[in-house]
């Protein structure tokens, strides 16, 4: 048995979601499928960010182990040519026995898009959340740099979540806008369930002057869910990459 590693692309819109769900349509059980076609046998993988419904990804990792003589370029190659048109196995490259995609990431990078406009884009109805509300891009700026760094985010979970540790260490957090393109990129050693969708929320608030930043900042130190905004729509979030200690894991010999 040899151990992979594969980088995952897909776009969320038609899946219920990462993790296999009985009659239902997920992005794990579409690859494994594919994977244990091309591999003939059965293939139970290890991923590093189990992504909701309807949300993306660009830089999704798995693990994987496999008897087989496939070179892992021909693994990715035969594997994308069975998949359906939206999720690819991009690469895939040989690993130590001991690597686990989800157990050895360091840190997980999010982004979210939305387009700020009064009419909408139908290019992006997919990939970004609308808001055509007025938004103060400064005040949107400042909460985003805020939640750089550690802090209890608890009040941006749902309370009956399955989570016990609520402080998460944030090492980016930042908002661009190109044109009426906002870009939300954050970075962290691990995420809770609906974090991102509403810390973006939350700050969309303060920007359309329903929440004050000092409000927003108090947040950051713990909370109830009801305290924070609504979380935003999920068709906006990608995860668009994950770190290891192995800064060229995707330049190793396929």
């Amino acid at each position: 048995m040899k151990k992979y590693a594969g980088l995952v692309e897909y776009d969320g819109t038609d899946f219920a979601g990462w993790a296999t769900q009985p009659e239902r349509r997920t992005v794990e059980g579409v690859l494994s499928e594919a994977l244990s076609t091309v591999l003939r046998q059965p293939v139970k993988m290890a991923v590093a960010g189990r992504t909701d419904a309807g949300v993306h990804a660009s830089g999704q990792v798995v693990s994987l182990e496999a008897a087989t003589d496939l070179r892992p370029a021909s693994i990715s190659y035969k594997t994308t040519a069975v998949l359906p048109r939206d999720v690819a196995l991009r690469r895939c490259v040989a690993v130590p026995d001991d690597f686990d995609a989800r157990r050895d990431a360091r840190s997980r990078t999010y982004e979210y898009r939305l387009v700020n406009d009064e009419i909408r884009s139908p290019l992006e109805r997919h990939h970004a959340a609308f808001a055509p509300q007025r938004l103060d891009l400064d005040l949107l700026f400042e909460a985003g740099e805020l939640v750089e760094g550690t802090h209890d985010f608890e009040a941006f979970t749902p309370s009956k979540g399955y989570h016990v540790r609520f402080e998460r260490a944030v090492t980016h957090s930042l908002w661009s806008a190109q044109d009426d393109l906002l870009t939300y990129r954050i970075a962290a050693d691990s995420f809770l369930y609906g974090m991102v969708r509403t810390l973006v929320g939350t700050m969309l608030e303060v920007a359309g002057g329903k929440r004050d930043l000092a409000d927003f900042d108090r947040l950051l130190s713990g909370g109830r869910r009801t305290d924070a905004g609504p979380a935003v729509a999920s068709r906006g979030l990608t995860l668009v990459g994950v770190g290891y200690e192995y800064p060229d894991l995707w330049r190793s010999e396929r």
